[in-house]
């Protein structure tokens, strides 16, 4: 589209500050508070990634020659679900606008929303942050078998965010791929999505205990939405299923986390800093808990090859922090500046070298965080929240929350 296009109040949307803090995790006038300590460095040698972009390669191919891509723009002229309104019960300070899913996915305790990213991250500012003729917001899913259950695989949705656009979304499913050239077959991806990040065509998403999926968004295969709701990946020649989604997009690589500091990384959440090209990542840890780490936790970076969207072979970090608070689902980083959500503390934490911590009240259920840059507007944090009948996706003025 020609015309520039901006985020303002559209559906959900509401601008203003609250009063007090209100039940269900909502907020009223931010109340900074300097935090009790700041992070640390640690030493940016213990953490390395290996790169492969070409995993999948020959399954891929084949698979795109039996299915057929779809591209994004595609994918959204078939968008067949309705976002809804914010409700008016829900205010943030600084809160530009939002939305929820509709009824069924938010209500749906099979399902998670985890990772946010969004097309200004796959491609800046220019055009309005449009990918493919639309300005998207891209939320991570994982699926439980049951309420209360295992995770058994996981998902994207592309939710339209542009006025000239129906309010309508899409889920994808993600696949890995396998078989053979001559008989390609793909099947689910059990991980928890915590964190995504989009930068270029390449979708990274978090897997906890390994590093990063990659997935490339021109690539996405069609799939027939015949058979039954458990029924995934090749059925015949022609006929391939994926528990009923329309699409699927294929896993095509694997960034692998090393470490020698004798502790390996948790990739709870992660998010894509376009001024420094690179991606940070945060770790969910706790002070007393059971099943996950009861450490300090860390946050450290991973700048891209010189130029492009892709890491190479091997990368080393370019910063690594340990970190004084706990309980970690978000983090984002802009020009310096650190923003790490808790989603035990219900607070948000504001950190630069230079000038230290701020900490302020936040939402219940938190979980990641992307910045959307704005070349003519005030540039703003994007998040959401995973509680069931409670899955509000909002972005806030980041200057709210800038100490």
């Amino acid at each position: 589209m020609s015309e520039r296009r901006r985020v303002v109040p559209r559906v959900g949307a509401r601008v203003g500050l609250a009063a007090g803090v209100l039940a269900a995790g909502l907020l009223v006038a931010p109340v900074p508070a300097a935090a009790a300590a700041g992070p640390t460095n640690l030493p940016v040698a213990q953490y390395t990634l290996s790169a492969n972009y070409h995993q999948y390669d020959t399954v891929n191919a084949a698979l795109v020659s039996v299915l057929g891509t779809a591209a994004v723009h595609t994918v959204m002229d078939n968008a067949n679900h309705d976002r809804t309104a914010l409700p008016s019960s829900f205010s943030v300070p600084g809160l530009s606008g939002g939305f929820r899913f509709d009824s069924g996915d938010n209500s749906d305790c099979t399902n998670y929303p985890q990772g946010i990213t969004t097309s200004r991250d796959a491609v800046g500012t220019a055009n309005s942050g449009n990918y493919d003729g639309h300005q998207l917001v891209l939320v991570s899913w994982y699926t439980r078998d049951s309420c209360g259950g295992g995770q058994e695989r996981s998902r994207i949705t592309l939710v339209d965010w542009d006025a000239t656009y129906p309010n309508k979304y899409r889920k994808v499913l993600l696949v890995e791929p396998t078989g053979t050239a001559a008989t390609p077959d793909f099947r689910d991806i059990p991980i928890h999505a915590g964190g995504v990040s989009w930068y270029g065509h390449y979708l990274y998403v978090a897997d906890t205990g390994r590093g990063m999926r990659v997935f490339d968004m021109r690539k996405i295969l069609r799939t027939s939405t015949g058979g039954t709701s458990d029924q995934i990946g090749r059925q015949s020649s022609t006929v391939y299923y994926a528990h009923n989604y329309a699409y699927v997009l294929p896993q095509i690589g694997t960034i692998t986390s090393n470490t020698t500091s004798g502790t390996n990384l948790a990739w709870s959440t992660i998010s894509l800093d376009r001024v420094s090209a690179s991606i940070v990542m945060a770790e969910y840890t706790c002070q007393s808990c059971t099943g996950y780490p009861n450490r300090a936790p860390r946050a450290v970076r991973f700048p891209f090859a010189s130029g492009a969207t892709t890491f190479a072979a091997s990368t080393t970090a370019s910063q690594a922090l340990q970190l004084p608070w706990y309980n970690l689902n978000g983090v984002a980083s802009h020009n310096g500046r650190w923003w790490f959500n808790s989603s035990g503390q219900r607070q948000l934490y504001y950190w630069t070298p230079a000038a230290g911590a701020t900490t302020y009240p936040w939402v219940s259920a938190g979980e990641s965080i992307s910045y959307w840059e704005d070349a003519t507007n005030p540039d703003l944090l994007w998040t959401l929240q995973e509680g069931v009948g409670n899955r509000n996706v909002f972005a806030v003025g980041q200057a709210s929350y800038d100490g």
